[in-house]
C-alpha cells in the first residue's frame, strides 16, 4: 500500500524551496523562544510545559500539519495534474496511503524533533516534559495529517480552512473554552503527554487517555477512508 514513485513526487512537492522555507520558520521560532526563556528564566518545569503546550502543540504542530497535509495532494487537484497520476495503474487507496505516509513523516520531522530539542533547552527534559510533548506531537501529527489531507481532497480552499481551524479552533477556542477541548486533537494529544510526564499537574487534559487514543485513531481512520472515497469520485468524474 506504499508506492515509491508517488512518495518521491510528494516529497519533492512538499520540500520544494518555497514550502520548505515555510516549514522551517515555525521550528526556528520555537527554538529561539526556548533559548530566550531559558536564558532569562532559567530551567523551570512548569514554564517548559507551558511553552511546549502553548506554542509547540497548540500552534506549531497543527500549522505544519496544514502545510504538509494539504500540500500532499491539494495542489495536484487544483492544477489538474492529479489526472496524470490517476491515469497510472496505481490503486487509489495506495495513492492516499502513500501521500498520508509522506505527510505524516514531514509533519513529524518538522514538529516532533523541534519540540524535543526545545524541551531539552528549556529544562533538560526534567520530569520528562520534553519527551512527553514529543510523543504528543508525534501522535497529533498523524491525526492532523489525515485531517488536512482529507481537506485537500474536498476543497480548493483547504489551506485557508486549515489555517482557520489551526489558529482559531485549536490555538484559541480549545485553549479558552472548556467544552471545545473535548473536540480538539491538541487535547487528545495532551492526554498522551499527561501519561508520559512524571510531574504532578505539569500537564493535564480534560479527556481521559483511553478516549483520547480512541478518538485519535477514529479520526485518522475516518479521514483517510473518506479521502480515498473522494479520490474515487474524482477518478470517475475524470473517466466520464
Amino acid at each position: 500500500m506504499y508506492h515509491p514513485t508517488v512518495a518521491r513526487l510528494t516529497y519533492r512537492a512538499l520540500l520544494g524551496r518555497r514550502r520548505a522555507a515555510v516549514l522551517f520558520v515555525l521550528p526556528a521560532l520555537l527554538l529561539m523562544l526556548a533559548a530566550a526563556v531559558r536564558i532569562f528564566n532559567g530551567p523551570d518545569d512548569q514554564v517548559a510545559a507551558d511553552v511546549l503546550g502553548g506554542f509547540a502543540l497548540a500552534t506549531m504542530v497543527p500549522l505544519i500539519g496544514v502545510i504538509a497535509g494539504t500540500g500532499a495532494i491539494g495542489p495536484e487537484i487544483d492544477d489538474g495534474s492529479i489526472v496524470y497520476l490517476l491515469a497510472k495503474p496505481v490503486k487509489r487507496p495506495t495513492i492516499i496511503l502513500t501521500k498520508l505516509t509522506v505527510a505524516i513523516a514531514v509533519t513529524m520531522v518538522f514538529s516532533a524533533l523541534p519540540t524535543l530539542l526545545a524541551g531539552l533547552i528549556l529544562n533538560g527534559n526534567g520530569q520528562q516534559v520534553a519527551v512527553a510533548y514529543t510523543v504528543a506531537a508525534l501522535v497529533a501529527s498523524i491525526a492532523y495529517s489525515a485531517l488536512f489531507l482529507l481537506l485537500g481532497t474536498v476543497s480548493r480552499h483547504a489551506v485557508v480552512i486549515g489555517l482557520v481551524y489551526a489558529l482559531i479552533w485549536e490555538a484559541l477556542f480549545a485553549g479558552l473554552i472548556s467544552g471545545a477541548r473535548t473536540l480538539s486533537v491538541r487535547e487528545w494529544a495532551m492526554a498522551v503527554a499527561e501519561k508520559v510526564t512524571r510531574g504532578e499537574g505539569l500537564v493535564s487534559s480534560e479527556v481521559g487517555l483511553p478516549l483520547a487514543v480512541g478518538l485519535l485513531a477514529a479520526v485518522t481512520v475516518a479521514a483517510t477512508w473518506y479521502a480515498g472515497q473522494k479520490l474515487r469520485t474524482l477518478t470517475l468524474a475524470g473517466e466520464e
